[in-house]
């Protein structure tokens, strides 16, 4: 299985490289259109800031190309969020995937999320063999709010989308690279679509 995990500089990679690794699959972390459209699989991670992160996207074109993507794509923390219509940190327009936009926590709560939190309300294959209000790994300071395409609920101050699901785009704010036996589940999950 060919996987691509799209480099625009975004964090993150090397432990997603290990998570697919203890798999039994390699992953290849590439801005190379060509090899990424002929992937089985693409990952699309993040951990940075959007404006920037969108800057790289454009600078590559892959801005124009990630929505067309017919095989499955997992978008992870910031990546997801880049699939969104956009997002308040940089007031930046993002790639519209998923038909929401993603707001900044209010300061009534500690910003941002860094930990292990539940995720319930589970509605997708994504979380085959995982049990409501299981603990995943997160920090952000951003999140989606719920929507059609929401498939986990995560209550941080306010209950909000922890995944979002679109045809063959997924997208998870948690981290399963560093989430445990579940992350790796939802990893292989994904693997196996």
């Amino acid at each position: 299985m060919k996987i691509s995990i799209i480099d625009y500089g975004a964090g993150n990679t090397q432990s997603i490289l290990l998570a697919l690794e203890k798999l039994g699959h390699n992953g290849l972390v590439t801005n190379d259109l060509e090899i990424i459209k002929s992937s089985d699989k693409i990952i699309f991670p993040g951990v940075g800031e959007a404006s920037s992160a969108m800057k790289k996207l454009r600078e590559s074109k892959l801005d124009l190309e990630i929505p067309s993507f017919k095989q499955p794509v997992l978008g992870i923390c910031l990546g997801m969020q880049l699939l969104c219509n956009s997002t308040e940190e940089g007031n930046t327009k993002a790639l519209g995937v998923f038909d929401v936009d993603v707001k900044r926590f209010s300061n009534e709560v500690k910003v941002p999320q860094m930990g292990w939190n539940t995720v319930y309300n589970l509605n997708s294959v994504l979380f085959e063999g995982i049990k409501s209000e299981e603990y995943m790994y997160l920090v952000h300071s951003y999140y989606a709010p719920i929507c059609n395409e929401t498939i986990s609920i995560t209550n941080y101050g306010l209950e909000y989308a922890s995944a979002l699901q679109k045809n063959n785009f997924y997208g998870v704010q948690f981290h399963p690279e560093k989430s445990g036996v579940y992350g790796a589940q939802i990893l292989n999950n994904f693997l196996k679509l």
